[in-house]
């Protein structure tokens, strides 16, 4: 029990933000989406308005883009598949299609064209660092391609950025 009174505006915000958390062995691991805010336009549209499909994209793109933030220009992110022959998929694109299902777009190791389609309660997908198929070119950054709008300010927070300059 807990002697601290919220406003019933307080309790509504509180129910509205998603709830996460990580505990990492090493105290000066990386940052984690669990541990850092969510983007201004992700968080716009409340999560009990999405649905899980949208939701789950939306979470991917966070845990893609923390993980391509870790990678040097030689690496680019992969999805390992457990058990059976799969091999590895080359993400080359994301998308959902509600109600529940979530699509990853891409590549094997030999360069064939490959599509996982998963339902949302089956979702588990492992990030993997794979060199980059054309070491010539700069790696590719999918998990900022797939939502660049998310590093925008919305127009009260460009607002507050300009008054503080």
């Amino acid at each position: 029990m807990t002697d601290e009174i919220k406003t019933s505006a307080e309790m509504l915000e509180d129910a509205a933000l998603p709830c996460a958390g990580v505990v990492h062995a090493d105290p000066n691991a990386p940052l984690t989406p669990e541990q850092q805010p969510l983007p201004a336009a992700l968080a716009r549209q409340p999560v009990e308005e999405k649905s899980e499909a949208q939701w789950a994209y939306e979470r991917l793109i966070l845990y893609i883009r923390n993980f391509e933030s870790q990678l040097d220009a030689r690496h680019e992110v992969a999805m390992g598949f457990a058990g059976g022959e799969a091999g590895v998929l080359r993400i080359e694109g994301l998308g959902y299609f509600d109600p529940d299902l979530v699509t990853f777009y891409g590549r094997d190791e030999d360069g064939q064209k490959m599509q996982l389609v998963q339902h949302v309660t089956q979702l588990n997908v492992v990030l993997r660092a794979v060199p980059h198929a054309e070491p010539e070119m700069p790696a590719r950054r999918i998990g900022f391609r797939l939502a660049p709008d998310w590093d925008t300010p919305t127009a009260p927070e460009a607002e507050v950025a300009q008054q503080g300059a």
